[in-house]
């Protein structure tokens, strides 16, 4: 049986001229795809994709979820809410989109059951209207900011209910979006439920013209699953590493590096056999991190050469993609990285999942609420120097892992309400 129409809403001038001007791009898209594919920067065999020709199946005669998010963090954090929902719904099928390449990669070894990936098609009617016609989502579900205007008229004009869920816009983005408001509050207009991850994000999508109130619910980050680990190449690298004490910093740049080189050295000082793991966040820069560790007079090896650490190396460099669930692992402590300079923060919930302790710079706006969170359950610790990084590996911190645990636990039951919600808006629902 056809989905009604949705209610068609009027559209204010600047979506109008977007809708336009991506019309009149779109004969663009595929010549533009491939010389994104020639510098690596989209996966060539899935190109069609992102022109909206499916290369997944639609199971039938069951409700479908679409979720969207952008890069790898925010596909992974709908993991815990696709079990929330799952465990409502056990017949649920979930389709994700996402626009990175790197997010489909890892998300593939970590995919939740009764779930699949597809890349988002590009943000004009010509590539909607085939995604939306195989798919036939039953609900739509955009996670943070990143959402598009066509996407999002086309799918509320079919019927379809839509949720923001995740949503974060800190005082540096709110400025910049309320240049556009009259384009924010058509496009929230459109939705039925929209959460976001902190009072202040709520308080800023409002005044952009969504419906009030907008909900709060804690980050989706906080129920991700535990990454997963390759069996064997974690028995491999436990066996090369013994009982060596271990720490890591990722995902790292360049000015928490330096001061992991600094405090390491002070580490070895009293513990020759330490090893510090570092997990880049941009790859490309593995010779440029190998050359800072050498003249730093530190001996390194590169997980990409498939070599295991021996006795002699002092730093092994994780210069691979998709491994961070070996890395917290084997660390007893992370020092997450973007925390000293004006990256503001990474993730720190993956590393709190797998019981490692949680060191951070003082710079995690990105993260504020997260690492409230996690100060409140006294689950993790700032540090600003070598100095102090060294002390907090010094100190016995397996309370604080326990703590963390603690902390994870509290957070799934936080998010069961929102898990709810959404379910109540798909049809048949009885809501």
């Amino acid at each position: 049986m056809p989905r009604p129409r949705g209610k068609r809403m009027g559209k204010g001038a600047l979506l109008r001229s977007y809708i336009a001007a991506t019309a009149l791009i779109a004969p663009f898209a595929p010549r533009l795809l491939k010389a994104r594919a020639d510098k690596g920067r989209e996966d060539p065999a899935r190109i069609a994709e992102k022109l909206g020709r499916p290369s997944g199946w639609r199971p039938a005669n069951t409700r479908l979820v679409w979720m969207h998010a952008v890069g790898l963090g925010e596909v992974m954090a709908l993991r815990g809410l696709i079990s929330e929902m799952h465990a409502l719904t056990p017949d649920l099928q979930v389709l994700v989109t996402s626009s990175a390449r790197s997010s489909a990669q890892v998300f593939a070894q970590n995919c939740p059951p009764q779930t699949q990936h597809q890349f988002l098609p590009l943000d004009a009617t010509r590539f909607i209207g085939p995604f939306l016609d195989y798919w036939k989502p039953d609900l739509s579900i955009w996670a943070e900011q990143d959402i598009w205007p066509n996407l999002i008229v086309q799918t509320h004009d079919r019927g379809i209910p839509l949720a923001l869920v995740n949503a974060r816009i800190g005082a540096a983005s709110f400025a910049k979006r309320r240049k556009v408001a009259s384009l924010y509050r058509d496009l929230f207009k459109r939705f039925s439920l929209i959460s976001a991850q902190d009072p202040d994000s709520a308080a800023h999508i409002e005044q952009l013209g969504a419906p009030k109130p907008v909900q709060v619910h804690p980050s989706l980050k906080l129920i991700a699953p535990a990454l997963s680990a390759d069996p064997a190449a974690l028995r491999a690298l436990r066996g090369a590493i013994g009982d060596r004490k271990v720490w890591m910093v990722g995902p790292s740049h360049p000015a928490e590096e330096a001061l992991a080189f600094e405090a390491h050295h002070k580490i070895l000082a009293e513990d020759p056999s330490a090893l510090l793991i570092l997990v880049p966040r941009a790859l490309e820069r593995r010779d440029e991190i190998t050359a800072a560790a050498r003249n730093a007079g530190l001996r390194t090896a590169l997980r990409s050469t498939n070599t295991l650490p021996d006795a002699h190396d002092q730093v092994f460099i994780a210069d691979t993609f998709g491994e961070m669930g070996l890395w917290y692992r084997l660390a007893s402590t992370a020092l997450i990285g973007g925390s000293f300079n004006d990256v503001e923060g990474h993730n720190p919930w993956e590393a709190a999942r797998l019981g490692a302790a949680i060191l951070h710079g003082p710079r995690i706006e990105n993260f504020r609420a997260d690492y409230a969170r996690l100060h409140g359950f006294r689950a993790a610790t700032q540090v600003t120097n070598a100095e102090e990084i060294v002390g907090a590996l010094r100190s016995d911190l397996g309370p604080q892992v326990a703590r963390a645990a603690a902390c994870c636990a509290e957070n799934g039951a936080a998010l069961g309400d929102l898990a709810r919600q959404l379910t109540d808006l798909l049809p048949g629902s009885g809501a």
